[in-house]
């Protein structure tokens, strides 16, 4: 099932591929060989308990300064409770990096029939911008510790942001007449133009401009740019 090339943020929800609602059975049965609690349902709440506390730890103190213990305080787990799920900070990094390379690597699967490339590219901006609403706090970890994490892993975040703009440099390569400008430099503007919704969300909360409005006016930006190039 595909998602039509102009959708808003209520129909995305339908199709996301990872949600508020599944993330944790996600998390559950991707990691199910490192995790020793086998009972699902406390499995499910303690994983929310332990991701949710996570962000609210690395927003108020820094993940480099948060420690496990603070983990524990945090959720109410004992120590030994906290290892049935993970044994290391790095090791809770590495879930949460996983989870936004899966959902964001999950997306291009959804217009792959979309046979314009400016309308493949504006349902790939919308559903970005969308995706990292739905999950703003693991985008945003992503975005702002993953210079904190080990070599590895630092890698594979960037690998993440490179994925998506490599998309989206080939879907504006696709586009005729040809846009003038390197595709890779336009599709990194486009890049910047998203980020800035899960980065900078008090900025548009205080100008009370919801998610739909920000999506609106990005994909008209980049409408407009790429139609004013080509006529040049």
């Amino acid at each position: 099932m595909h998602l039509s090339t102009h959708f808003n943020f209520e129909q995305f929800q339908q199709m996301t591929p990872l949600n508020g609602e599944n993330i944790w059975e996600y998390i559950l049965d991707r990691h199910a060989e490192r995790i020793g609690v086998k009972r699902r349902k406390p499995a499910l709440e303690n994983l929310e308990r332990i991701f949710v506390a996570t962000f609210r730890l690395a927003n108020d103190v820094g993940f480099r300064a948060m420690s496990l213990r603070d983990l524990c305080r945090e959720t109410g787990l004992s120590m030994g409770g906290l290892y049935g799920y993970i044994t290391s900070k790095d090791q809770l990094a590495e879930m949460i990096e996983d989870v936004v390379r899966h959902a964001t690597q999950a997306l291009p699967l959804l217009f792959a029939d979309v046979k314009s490339p400016l309308d493949r590219l504006e349902a790939m901006i919308r559903s970005s911008i969308y995706l990292s609403e739905v999950l703003q706090p693991w985008f945003y970890f992503v975005f702002m510790d993953s210079r904190v994490l080990q070599v590895e892993q630092r890698s594979m975040a960037k690998n993440s942001e490179l994925y998506v703009q490599t998309l989206i440099a080939a879907t504006i390569g696709e586009i005729e007449p040809k846009p003038q400008g390197d595709p890779t430099l336009l599709a990194a503007h486009c890049l910047a133009l998203f980020q800035d919704w899960y980065v900078k969300r008090w900025k548009y909360r205080a100008a009370k401009v919801n998610v739909d409005d920000f999506a609106d006016s990005v994909v008209s930006t980049v409408r407009g740019y790429l139609s004013m190039v080509k006529a040049a």
